[in-house]
This record gives C-alpha cells, structure tokens and sequence, in this order.
C-alpha cells in the first residue's frame, strides 16, 4: 500500500475536522446527504460524460495505482544487471543474453532484450521502443485526465449545490431559525466541492503523473543500456552513461557499495 496516499488523506480530513471544531461548527452539519449527492455524484457524472468507456473502466484500476505501492524498481540495480550484460556480451557474444531472457519479469526489457539478440540495429530498437513508451505515457495521460477533469469540476458543483441550497433557504423566508440552518446546509456542498476537488481529485492526478514520470525514467534507462550492449560499449563506459539518471549522492552511494563488493571479493 501507497502509505503517503493514505496519510495524505487522513490528514486532509483531521485538518477539515479541527478547522470546523476551532470555528464552532458543530461536526453534524457535515451530514448532508443532499449536498454528498450534489457533489460526488455530480463529479462521477463529469467524468463519466467526459470519457470514454474503456477509459471509464479503468478507473478501479488507477485508484489501485493510487493505493498501491509502486513496483520497485531499483535503478541501481538496473544499472548493474547490465553492467553484467556488457560483460557477458563482450566475453561470449550478445547471443549468450538469450539465456537470460527467460529470468526476465519485465515484458517491455524482455522485448528489448530479444530485439537485440536478433540483430537488430539500435536504430530500429529505439524506434520500436521509444514507441511503446510514448503508448504507455498516452494511457496514463488519460488516467490523469480522469482526476483532473473532476478536481477541476467539483468546486463548480460546489456551487451549484450551495445555489441549491439557497433557493431552498429563500422558500423559508418566514422562519428565521429554517432559514439560517438552510443557509449553513448550502454551503456543505461548497465545502464538499473545494474539499474533494483540492484535497483528492487534483492530488490523485499529480500522483499518478509522478508515477508515470517514474516509470518512463525506468523505460528510458533500460532502453540506453539495452543499445549500449548492442553498441558493444564496455561495462565501464555503460555504468558511467547510465549514472548519469541518479543523482549525485545515488550515485556516489552506489560507487561506494561497488568499492566496497570489490573489496570483499579480493
């Protein structure tokens, strides 16, 4: 499980509830079934009109994504599996590599991997495979559509709902205390608009963005060190070229762990 998907939202609602307490709001006026309707139906309803069956199908599945914890991807790790590669490849040809292929759970490495065992060029091994990239950034893209299409109309159902709400209060004009709880009752949906709008919609679409942002990241380095040993560059020349994508202290880690595997080796 994602945990800073869950804490984040926990602390969205403590914040809301503490706020309402310190302002003197009694915490059953947050019991609106009318202005819950308004508001989350009325988005469901945004997005359902907005999209596309399949992509409506998927929802479940990106709120998975939202949820569950990403698959880990060590980049380090990457990086040395084709540091060993190289090696192998230099010692008994890129033909020995298909050995490998079947200890491989990543289908987009596995493809690649096979492109270049068959004597592909490195031109037609990045075309065919920058293409896969750009498909999977278009699918998430119209997952990230999903929560930012209702993050951008649930505020505006907001106030519909509180317009609602206030036709309602005007139809109380004779009772004081009718019209004052009425008032306060159209204003929840104004709440439950901005609330789900800033505090979940906008935020799932900027967690499933920096995901995808992860996972290309991972995509691009495994396309660099698939044709580097198709270039038959040395092991060497692939660590340095694949750093590159850590940062300073990562990479600085990594040499350290390296240095030190060498010493124990010797």
């Amino acid at each position: 499980m994602d945990k800073t998907s869950v804490i984040g939202i926990l602390v969205g609602i403590a914040a809301l509830g503490i706020g309402i307490l310190l302002k003197g709001v009694s915490p059953e006026a947050l019991i609106n079934p009318a202005a819950f309707i308004i508001i989350f139906v009325g988005t469901a309803a945004t997005v359902i009109i907005g999209f596309p069956t399949e992509v409506i199908k998927n929802i479940p599945k990106l709120f998975s994504i939202i949820f569950k914890e990403d698959k880990h991807y060590d980049v380090k790790k990457i990086i040395h599996m084709f540091v060993e590669w190289a090696e192998a490849a230099r010692k008994e040809g890129i033909l020995s590599l298909e050995n490998r292929i079947d200890e491989l759970d990543d289908s987009f490495l596995t493809s690649g991997i096979q492109l270049a065992v068959d004597g592909q060029s490195p031109e037609f091994i990045r075309d065919i495979m920058m293409e896969k990239v750009d498909a999977m950034e278009n699918r998430h893209q119209q997952g990230i559509s999903v929560f930012t299409q209702a993050g951008t109309y649930a505020p505006t159902l907001g106030v519909l709902g509180a317009v609602v709400g206030l036709i309602a209060a005007l139809g109380n004009m004779g009772d004081i205390e009718a019209l004052g709880h009425a008032i306060s009752s159209a204003f929840i949906a104004t709440l439950f608009g901005i609330f789900s709008g800033y505090v979940l919609w906008h935020p799932f679409a900027n967690k499933l963005k920096e995901k995808s942002k992860k996972e290309v990241l991972v995509k691009e380095i495994m396309i660099e060190g698939i044709l580097s040993i198709t270039n038959g560059e040395s092991p060497q020349l692939i660590k340095d070229k694949l750093g590159s994508y850590l940062s300073p202290a990562e990479l600085k880690k990594m040499d350290q762990e390296d240095s030190y595997a060498q010493e124990e080796k010797e």
